[in-house]
């Protein structure tokens, strides 16, 4: 086959990937990092096993959210409010939008700590603002394509993560050996760790984005009025791709702290400026850069999905006109979500809520609501009336329901811990 011929190829499948791949990569933001380097510097390689695990589970609630999207044309809280009770739906959101703006915060507060880790010269609180402005500022005026293709083009960053452990020597037959064989330790930190994995993988608010922004993108295509198996198996190729990326960074991630941090008995890393850190002196100035300059461009796909979402599930709730695709005059209050979002983000940095705690509280609700939201999107996607012919298959309703009962657990255990 000529190189022509694959380039062809591959330009074709790029254009089809939009929300799959956006929301994949944008589930490694630098909350995500921080979990992932935790777990790679406390545990070794012993958590590897997760990313095999969390794979077809997030592909299946992601693909029925995305479904849900194509078939109904509204968003998941759209959806919500027609087949629920709306006491339910307002409990969902009062868990969903506080845990949402607290990771918002977090991922600001890390983007502005690794900027001044890389140049000193610049305080982290000026990198802060300066990431919040310019990101508040795309999202406004930037029409829905060249944001879209911009968001696209940023999960490029989460490549580097991919170059970093071939910096260092790897003991392949130990990373073969925890990749497919699951480790689990009946201890208070290794059952935290875990829950942490799961929390930051399957997370609500990309349940409420991916069903969103599949409407945005129908609506933006043309004859697509009628849903066909066509419309329908692009969006799982998308949806496989993007969750196949998320799960092969935090891997590496994992893979990269697990053997530099931990096989140098460094086992402290509560931030990715943490962990970029004590990579330093161990892998040298390339993997530092590497890791630090992919939080930042992580943080930059992220946190506007983070605030989309928020966006998408109040504008919903309250039918305001919505839509990244609107002018801001055509729909002020969706965009006002959107700047409160990012500013109560900025503030946490200002008042002193560090990210640990910011994360730490956000896993809780996120923890409340995850299960519940999972036991909805079956439910909706079974529901003939609503998805007509497309509604699940066996192996949907299988892996669906294991991602609900494990997610149970994990909410069950966090709040055990904590309790």
């Amino acid at each position: 086959m000529s190189n022509k011929t694959q380039s062809n190829r591959f330009t074709r499948f790029w254009k089809k990937l939009g929300p799959g791949l956006i929301t994949g990569a944008s589930d490694d933001d630098p909350s995500g990092i921080a979990t992932y380097s935790q777990a790679g510097a406390m545990f070794g390689l012993s958590t590897l096993w997760t990313a095999l695990v969390s794979y077809p589970l997030m592909v299946a609630i992601q693909e029925m959210c995305a479904r849900i999207g194509i078939v109904t044309r509204q968003g998941l809280t759209g959806v919500l409010k027609r087949h629920y009770s709306r006491p339910l739906l307002y409990t969902m959101i009062l868990f969903s939008v506080p845990a949402i703006v607290l990771n918002i915060g977090a991922d600001i507060q890390a983007m502005g700590a690794v900027t001044n880790m890389l140049f000193p010269a610049i305080e982290p609180h000026y990198a802060s603002v300066f990431f919040t402005v310019l990101l508040l500022l795309s999202i406004v005026f930037l029409p829905y394509k060249p944001l879209a293709a911009t968001l696209k083009y940023l999960c490029i960053s989460l490549l580097l993560y991919l170059v970093v452990p071939f910096l260092v020597k790897l003991d392949y037959n130990a990373v073969l050996f925890h990749t497919i064989i699951p480790s689990i330790r009946f201890e208070k930190d290794y059952l935290i760790i875990l829950v942490g994995i799961l929390g930051t993988t399957i997370s609500p608010y990309l349940f409420f984005w991916q069903t969103s922004m599949e409407v945005e993108e129908v609506g933006n295509r043309k004859n697509t009025i009628v849903v066909d198996k066509k419309l329908i198996t692009d969006m799982r190729r998308d949806v496989d791709f993007g969750m196949f990326l998320t799960c092969l960074v935090f891997y590496f991630i994992i893979l990269t702290t697990g053997t530099v941090l931990f096989g140098e008995s460094i086992h402290d890393v509560n931030t990715v400026q943490d962990a970029a850190m004590a990579l330093r002196p161990l892998a040298g100035e390339s993997a530092y850069w590497l890791f630090a300059l992919g939080v930042i461009g992580t943080g930059m796909l992220a946190i506007p999905v983070l605030a989309g979402a928020v966006s998408y599930i109040l504008a919903e709730a309250f039918d305001w006109n919505e839509g990244m695709d609107k002018k801001y005059y055509e729909a002020k209050g969706f965009y006002a979500v959107m700047a409160m979002s990012l500013g109560l983000g900025l503030m946490f940095d200002f008042i002193g809520l560090s990210p640990i705690d910011a994360l730490l509280l956000a896993a809780v609700l996120y923890g409340v609501t995850a299960p519940v939201l999972i036991a909805m999107v079956l439910h909706i996607s079974n529901n003939k009336e609503v998805m007509g012919t497309f509604v699940n298959g066996r192996w949907s309703n299988i892996l669906g329901f294991a991602a609900c009962v494990l997610m149970t657990g994990a909410a069950g255990v966090l709040i055990y811990f904590l309790w």
